[in-house]
């Protein structure tokens, strides 16, 4: 597709056995490069809080946060969908606090959608804030929002490996489809693993998506763009998990600096250094 991605693309996928490329940006530069590279949908991620801010956790990240960083990712996206995270609290504040975010959201960041965490639990906001014009991306499972009531602490969460227990697929599938029969447009589980999320992608019309213990038997795959081109620190001394190791790249260039600089040489793009006589 070379044209703008809508909504009905999306379900013509899933429909198809085609799978959605979806991706998790911060910032308008990396959403320039992932829109060019032809991904279909663009998160938001209330995840900046924690991996690119320093946060403790992702409660922290306010709404006047996210409003900042989607207005930045949305002005770097001209063909994928652009979804934004609730921030923790207008979602579990009630329903007309999910309508009041989601409309700023829209109005504000020109967002094609909102993502609700826990969303399942909230089929009211859901209906609510579909009802009011806005597609809604409702992530479910073992998310950040919802470890507390598994009895998972954070910091344990998210990892690739785990997936969500096979003795609850009855009760995942039932959370699937009372997002569906809610109105959500897409899900968004979380640690699904292929048992449970092979069932959960079966069981519903809507196209079922997947970061962390996602895997080929949803209907696509999202990642942070971050962790796939290894931006952390982290990646400096841990094993490679990703597509390149930026954060590597990034030492050498910034110890090349360095050194250029201490020498008096010429840098890269800069005024030109007259040689020495």
């Amino acid at each position: 597709m070379s044209e703008r991605v809508g909504l009905r693309d999306l379900q013509r996928m899933k429909d198809d056995g085609r799978k959605i490329v979806g991706v998790v940006a911060w910032d308008y530069q990396v959403a320039r490069i992932v829109d060019r590279a032809g991904v279909e949908l663009v998160s938001v991620g209330d995840t900046v809080g924690v991996n690119l801010w320093g946060h403790s956790n992702p409660f922290e990240v306010t709404m006047e946060e996210m409003l900042v960083v989607a207005k930045a990712v949305r002005r770097g996206v001209s063909r994928a969908l652009v979804s934004v995270d609730f921030p923790f609290g207008p979602l579990q504040e009630g329903t007309d606090s999910a309508v009041r975010a989601a409309v700023r959201f829209v109005k504000e960041a020109g967002v094609d959608m909102v993502k609700l965490d826990a969303a399942s639990d909230y089929p009211e906001a859901v209906e609510a804030v579909n009802r009011a014009g806005i597609p809604v991306f409702a992530q479910f499972g073992i998310t950040p929002q919802t470890a507390l009531r598994y009895g998972v602490e954070y910091k344990s969460v998210p990892s690739a490996a785990d997936a969500v227990p096979a003795e609850l697929l009855d009760e995942m599938v039932a959370e699937a489809k009372r997002l569906e029969d809610a109105g959500a447009t897409l899900l968004n589980f979380t640690n699904s693993g292929p048992v449970v999320g092979a069932a959960v992608a079966d069981a519903v019309s809507i196209p079922v998506v997947g970061g962390f213990g996602g895997g080929p038997w949803l209907d696509g795959r999202m990642r942070m763009v971050n962790a796939a081109i290894g931006y952390a620190a982290t990646a400096l001394d841990g094993a490679r998990d990703s597509y390149v190791n930026v954060a590597q790249l990034t030492l050498e260039a910034m110890t090349a600096y360095a050194e250029d600089v201490r020498a008096a040489r010429q840098l890269p793009g800069g005024i030109p250094v007259p040689a020495a006589t």
